[in-house]
């Protein structure tokens, strides 16, 4: 039977597509409330004329990169509850593709910002509310790249390695509060996102994307896509009191990735 988070309530950054969509459909399959914002606006008004998420998803539109809508989206979610049991940092980008000293500075900053300032924004919002519970759950969205480097993508490597350094110092400075703090790193991920990836990859070596495709895949010993539900059950796992003595984790969903190159 599946871990009940049965009235949890969840804020998932990112969450109307990719990884950050499949882990509140995991969630609110398992009973939590979802509070969850996107940038894409169709994807929100979707959400919120379908009926079936009554009273389950409250879906608002924000840019996770600006500090103002991060405040707002937050106000937004304290008229609705004054209770958060988990905080979910999925908002992310892919970056550039391309050796460093032929990058473009403007997409490395993106990149850093969107990957890591954005992260501190939700943050820093979220953890006073999670304080007063006197018990919650951070999890922070790494990569394998966050652990291993990942040529071709610097911008992205530096910022998932500093998620990871997030993820470490919280989870030391949250523990008295009994704050578990986790980042997940994902595999190759079977989604959108990777197409782009593979697409961007492919351009810049002059090959094709199948190649680039089946060698993603071949990095990890298990030799599979990670689809976008397997993280969503992580999240599950590290919300529910199953998980209540895991903090300061870095876990990798991937299949055993033992290469990025």
């Amino acid at each position: 039977m599946p871990l009940s988070l049965q009235n949890k309530k969840v804020i998932i950054s990112a969450g109307a597509s990719g990884i950050g969509w499949a882990t509140t459909k995991v969630c609110i399959s398992r009973g939590a409330k979802v509070f969850l914002c996107d940038i894409n606006e169709k994807l929100i008004n979707k959400i919120n004329k379908n009926k079936k998420y009554k009273n389950k998803i409250f879906a608002y539109e924000c840019d996770a990169s600006n500090e103002s809508d991060v405040i707002d989206f937050f106000s937004k979610i304290l008229k609705k509850t004054k209770k958060i049991d988990a905080l979910i940092n999925n908002i992310g980008i892919a970056g550039p593709t391309g050796t460093l000293e032929k990058l473009n500075s403007g997409e490395w900053e993106r990149t850093l910002k969107v990957n890591v300032v954005s992260h501190f924004y939700f943050l820093k919002q979220a953890i006073p509310i999670i304080k007063k519970n006197k018990a919650g759950s951070i999890i922070n969205l790494s990569s394998g790249a966050g652990i291993m480097g990942f040529p071709l993508r610097s911008p992205y490597a530096a910022s998932k390695w500093a998620i990871v350094g997030l993820t470490k110092t919280l989870a030391m400075e949250l523990g008295k509060f009994k704050i578990r703090v986790n980042a997940i790193c994902p595999g190759t991920i079977k989604g959108d996102r990777m197409k782009r990836v593979v697409r961007d990859k492919a351009k810049f070596l002059k090959i094709s994307q199948n190649m680039v495709e089946k060698e993603f895949i071949s990095m990890a010993s298990m030799n599979s896509w990670v689809y976008e539900d397997d993280i969503g059950k992580m999240c599950a796992f590290l919300i529910s009191s199953d998980s209540e003595k895991i903090s300061g984790q870095i876990i990798g969903v991937d299949g055993n990735t033992t290469r990025l190159d």
